[in-house]
């Protein structure tokens, strides 16, 4: 995983409002796979584990969507439009980056 100077820093990143959607949205997600584990524990039909874990899975990739989204809409867009081509670049080489660990390239 690469890290970026940029992004060290104490900067908070992303809306404020996304920001917590997605603090939301992982407390939920938090709370369900402890479920999950009890169910595990008790000896859950297999295929009841499988949906549920696909659901957590599910809930994981709205969340990427989301953080996605808000960082092409200011992150992002700011970079690319920016005049330092290094910049650009920067940005690009990361949004690429994603794109292959998540498998869709």
């Amino acid at each position: 995983m690469s890290t970026h100077s940029v992004h060290e820093t104490k900067v908070q990143h992303g809306s404020r409002e996304i920001r917590a959607k997605v603090a939301l949205r992982l407390r939920s997600i938090e709370g369900h796979v402890r479920g999950v584990v009890r169910m595990v524990e008790e000896g859950a039909y297999c295929i009841d584990l499988i949906k549920q874990t696909l659901a957590i899975q599910r809930a994981i990739d709205k969340i990427n969507a989301m953080l996605l989204e808000d960082h092409l809409e200011h992150c992002a867009a700011a970079a690319i439009s920016a005049a330092d081509p290094a910049e650009r670049r920067r940005t690009i080489n990361e949004l690429l980056e994603v794109f292959e660990m998540s498998g869709k390239l």
